[in-house]
Order: structure tokens, then C-alpha cells, then sequence
């Protein structure tokens, strides 16, 4: 399988398990069933991806930006680096629904801080946390 055809569909996979994620995001078991499959799915082909192109790695490949510029033009690192974003930010989301789910936190105001989680990871936490601490004035379980 191809890179290209391999990036089409973990692609395709991430925005299933979006989709299931919010379709879903009142069941109980909607977390579960996608850390199960879909991000274990990333997980496995980014460590085939690692460790079937580890001479694209060096020692120093992690030490500086321009290491890392040079890293990523090698396409599987490249490739792996798009499949880590995909597991990660898919997880970042279902920590949201069942954060929000535990705290009583509304379906409709997540859905700004998923979709920016969808777009751009770490910004989507962040709006989430926010949301959190304004709604109850917690941010990770009792009041502060």
C-alpha cells in the first residue's frame, strides 16, 4: 500500500470516528468502542510506520527545528507524524465527551471546542478547559 493511499485512508478513518464520536457522544460506550478500534488502529501503523523506517531517524533527528524540518521530509516519517496527529487529537475528543458527560457539561457548547480539537488539537483543549472552568469552575474535578 502506497503512502498516498495509506494517508487517504486514515484520513477517511479519523473523520468516521469524528462523526461516530459526535452522533454518539450521549452513549457511555462511544469512548470505548473508538479507543478500541479506530485510535488502536493509528497506533499500530504509526509503530509499523516507525519501525519499518527507522533509518529515517538519527540520534540527533529530535534535537533542534531544523532536525525535525529534515526529519519530515522523509514521507514516512511525514506519514506517521500525520497518523500520530489523528490518534491524538481522535483521543483528545473522546476525553472531551466523557469530561464533559462527568460533568454535566452540554452537548451543544462542546461543539466548537471539537471541532477546533478536529482542526488544531491542542487550541480545541484548551476552549474545552475554558468551557470547563466557566461552567464549573473546576479544572480538573472539585471547585477551586
Amino acid at each position: 500500500m502506497t503512502p498516498d493511499t495509506i494517508f487517504r485512508l486514515s484520513s477517511i478513518l479519523a473523520l468516521i470516528g469524528w462523526i461516530s464520536l459526535l452522533i454518539f457522544s450521549k452513549t457511555l460506550w462511544i469512548g470505548k468502542v473508538l479507543t478500541g478500534t479506530i485510535v488502536t488502529l493509528f497506533a499500530l501503523l504509526y509503530t509499523w510506520l516507525i519501525a519499518t523506517n527507522l533509518d529515517s531517524f538519527s540520534a540527533d533527528s529530535f534535537n533542534s527545528l531544523d532536525n525535525i524540518s529534515n526529519l519530515f521530509h522523509s514521507r514516512a516519517a511525514l506519514l506517521a507524524g500525520w497518523v500520530h496527529y489523528l490518534a491524538f487529537d481522535l483521543f483528545t475528543g473522546i476525553f472531551i465527551v466523557n469530561d464533559a458527560r462527568r460533568e454535566g457539561i452540554g452537548f451543544w457548547p462542546l461543539l466548537p471546542c471539537l471541532f477546533f480539537t478536529f482542526m488544531f488539537g491542542p487550541f480545541g483543549l484548551l476552549l474545552y478547559l475554558l468551557l470547563r472552568w466557566y461552567e464549573r469552575k473546576s479544572w480538573f474535578g472539585g471547585t477551586e
